[in-house]
């Protein structure tokens, strides 16, 4: 399975103060230090982390994350989306090289119309 998700705090977090620029990335960093720590396939870039394994083993390291930004603000939004295709490994590349190989066969066939 792949999951791309998005954990971000909002509000001001208890005994602190938000910062001047609103900029979270200390929160993301924190989150983003457990998908690394996790060992599993990911690759995250500057909306989306996108992580791939196992059903129970993803959505822990999602709770783990998630739990990881709790101390930046008063509360937390999750955003989740996921591929669910049993049987398959290795789509975190795997779905970038096809579609790489669909532009490129596609230009080859505008080039040659």
């Amino acid at each position: 399975m792949l999951v791309a998700f998005s954990v971000a705090p909002s509000g001001t977090p208890e005994g602190g103060a938000v910062r001047a620029d609103a900029s979270v990335h200390d929160a993301v960093a924190a989150a983003v230090r457990v998908v690394r720590e996790s060992g599993l396939p990911h690759r995250t870039s500057s909306m989306f982390t996108e992580i791939e394994g196992e059903w129970d083993e993803v959505f822990d390291v999602v709770r783990r994350a998630t739990d990881a930004v709790l101390p930046f603000g008063s509360r937390v939004s999750l955003v989740l989306k996921a591929d669910i295709r049993p049987g398959y490994g290795g789509e975190l590349d795997g779905k970038l090289e096809r579609l790489e190989r669909a532009i490129d066969a596609s230009a080859h066939d505008t080039v040659e119309s």
